[in-house]
């Protein structure tokens, strides 16, 4: 018996010289009751009836009134009212009876909270008053019993679904209206959790976007955990469009135990039941843990109709969210567009503008002096190909407003072009060799000779070698290096790729650091090969910024705060080439490319400006707020010497948004 046995508070003072009352009468039957006196009573009564002492030890009991309490007849007889009872409610009784033995009036709405024998709780709707012997002497007390716990349990559930149907047009954003329900489930349901569980249709996982514990921590983890969509109970009902009770989930065949390994929680049972829409499952609605007794048919019926309730506003909910996402995403890209064409603008227009003026000063002081039709020829071929540079950069704004191209493919004969037209260009002005050289092995430089040798290179090494040979171009900047370099296995690569990706990552990581800051270089062995990381502690990149920064020559920084200003300084501007190149040579020599980001919080916005050091920074007071404010981790993942992907299988690059969403 499940019931809890508290001590007895000693009865009232008039009571204790009755103690002695008889608990029994002449010619009762097994079950206390007196057939003769209480047969009307048996026959037309289908509540339970009882009558106590003083004390409330039962004595008289109808069959009703044993099959409310669980137990069988003999067992009811002269145990306590309170054995039934935790303390706090056993007070509540007592306090009950106290006042009827004192007044000597009785009460109709007396509500016991019990326990029953098989453990489950129920709650009844008592009535009683006082029972006098011949001499007008208090005796004990009778009533009648009403279980009302089914009666409770259905007006709250109404309760329940007219507040959830009511609720639901105001909530617009997907996340609030799961976080509405699952709350409304864990109360309506008495479970210890509750979660939404939807279908990636397109990874063929289940997820948590909601996802509510007693236990909060665990409430957290689950809504980041994903499982394979023919795994678990959820599987099942998915499967099946049935729900499904699981009493006891270490005896179920169909319980998915990695969920909880991972959540580092403990379901002992649970509830799940299908959310459709006409013939379509979108997801589960799972209760666990029930906080008293075992889950009934009853909370299958309560929570497949919340279920079907809310089924279509949550398909609603998820719908508005991929159109807002979509259009957000369209503006993003529109302002992306905008900048590149304005970044663009400035890098090209700027310089051919001097150009044209120099050459255009040029003419006049060549009118002044003797004519020379071969110096007058050679500013003519100048002014014509500089008006070409112009055309060429309208038409990669034509390109950018109207199609989509191939970066790699573009880019390479669009250099390959201008470098032909330039040592032309200035083998027909000065006949200088050496420019000429410089020329073409600046652009060699930037993109990379178009036949390297890829070898064997120890990644640690080099590294460390490297940053001995780079360290002086930032060494009027007070950002702190910190390294760790590990032994792995070697990786095949050109070296003169290996250093311009090495010197890109360090000179990204460096302008976008504040004075003050730190920016962490770190090899290491990883899953599937070694990986080089580079971690900054600056100012972070904006979430709609970061689905576009592998693409083109596009920037972050807003194009009325660029400047070019000397490598490495802080903001120091550039043309934004450094990714895309890394971009085209993970193509080509098949390693991978993860950023993770996230923008410090002090300066949200692409508008909003860091000064550039710590000690200048009104927002951090300590080095440490301005480690813990923002920063971005590049990692380059490589593939082991002797082990060459296809450049088809080969992840060319990857971002790890603000929220854990992979682009």
């Amino acid at each position: 018996m499940r019931s809890t046995k508290t001590r007895q508070k000693p009865p009232h003072p008039e009571t204790a010289r009755l103690k002695t009352v008889t608990t029994a009468l002449p010619g009762a039957d097994a079950c206390g009751i007196d057939r003769e006196r209480y047969r009307v009573f048996i026959e037309d009564v289908a509540d339970g009836f009882y009558e106590t002492n003083l004390n409330g030890d039962f004595l008289f009991f109808n069959e009703a009134f044993c099959r409310i309490f669980g137990f069988g007849c003999d067992e009811m007889r002269n145990r306590n009212y309170r054995e039934f009872m935790d303390p706090k409610n056993a007070e509540i009784a007592f306090e009950h009876f106290n006042r009827i033995y004192r007044t000597g009036e009785g009460i109709t709405d007396i509500i016991w909270d019990i326990i029953r024998k098989d453990g489950e709780r129920r709650i009844l709707k008592i009535s009683a008053k006082l029972i006098y012997d011949g001499q007008r002497q208090k005796t004990g007390f009778r009533g009648i019993v009403r279980d009302i716990t089914h009666e409770r349990r259905s007006a709250r559930s109404n309760q329940a679904l007219f507040r959830i149907a009511k609720a639901l047009p105001l909530f617009r954003q997907l996340d609030q209206l799961l976080d509405f329900i699952i709350k409304e489930v864990q109360d309506l349901l008495a479970v210890e959790g509750a979660s939404v569980i939807l279908l990636d249709e397109g990874k063929k996982e289940f997820y948590f976007p909601a996802a509510t514990y007693d236990n909060k921590e665990a409430g957290k983890r689950m809504r980041e955990i994903r499982f394979p969509a023919d795994k678990g109970v959820a599987g099942h009902v998915y499967r099946t469009g049935q729900p499904m009770i699981v009493p006891d989930t270490s005896k179920s065949p169909h319980f998915f135990k990695q969920v909880d390994e991972k959540a580092a929680y403990q379901t002992r049972n649970m509830l799940d039941v299908p959310i459709g829409i006409q013939n379509r499952m979108i997801g589960v609605l799972c209760a666990v843990n029930k906080k008293e007794g075992d889950f009934d048919q009853s909370d299958v019926f309560l929570l497949s109709t919340v279920a079907s309730t809310v089924a279509h506003p949550i398909e609603n909910a998820r719908i508005n969210e991929e159109l807002k996402r979509s259009y957000e995403e369209v503006q993003s890209l529109n302002r992306a567009k905008d900048r590149v064409i304005n970044h663009l603008s400035h890098e090209l227009k700027t310089p051919v503008s001097v150009l044209s003026a120099s050459l255009g000063l040029l003419s006049k002081k060549m009118a002044q002096q003797i004519k020379d039709k071969g110096m007058e020829r050679a500013l003519v071929r100048a002014q014509r190909n500089l008006r070409r540079i112009l055309e060429m950069q309208y038409q990669v704004e034509d390109i950018l407003r109207e199609k989509d191209y191939k970066t790699h493919a573009m880019l390479s004969t669009l250099l390959d072009v201008s470098a032909d037209e330039l040592e032309a260009l200035i083998a027909e002005e000065t006949g200088d060799i050496a420019a000429i050289k410089r020329i073409r092995d600046r652009i060699d430089e930037l993109f990379g000779p178009k036949n390297l040798t890829p070898q064997t290179v120890h990644l640690d090494r080099f590294v460390r070698k490297q940053l001995k040979t780079l360290q002086s171009g930032f060494s009027h900047r007070k950002c702190h290096l910190k390294t760790r370099l590990s032994s792995t296995d070697p990786i095949w690569i050109p070296e003169e790729v290996l250093q311009k990706i090495i010197a890109g990552l360090l000179r990204n990581a460096v302008e976008n650091t504040p004075d003050g800051g730190r920016i962490e270089i770190i090899v290491q062995s990883g899953k599937n090969g070694p990986e080089l990381i580079v971690k900054d502690h600056g100012i972070g990149i904006t979430a709609e910024n970061q689905p576009l920064i592998f693409e083109s020559t596009f920037t972050t920084s807003e194009t009325v705060n660029y400047s070019s200003k000397a490598p490495y300084d802080f903001y120091a501007g550039g043309k934004g080439f450094d990714l895309l190149r890394m971009k085209i040579f993970s193509e080509r020599y098949n390693f991978a490319i993860r950023m993770e980001s996230s923008r410090c919080r002090f300066i949200p916005q692409d508008k909003d400006l860091c000064p550039g050091d710590i000690n200048a920074c009104r927002h951090c007071r300590t080095a440490d707020d301005c480690l813990a404010s923002g920063g971005t981790t590049m990692t380059i993942r490589f593939l082991p010497s002797g082990r060459i992907a296809s450049p088809e299988k080969a992840a060319a690059h990857e971002i790890i948004t603000s929220n854990g969403e992979k682009k």
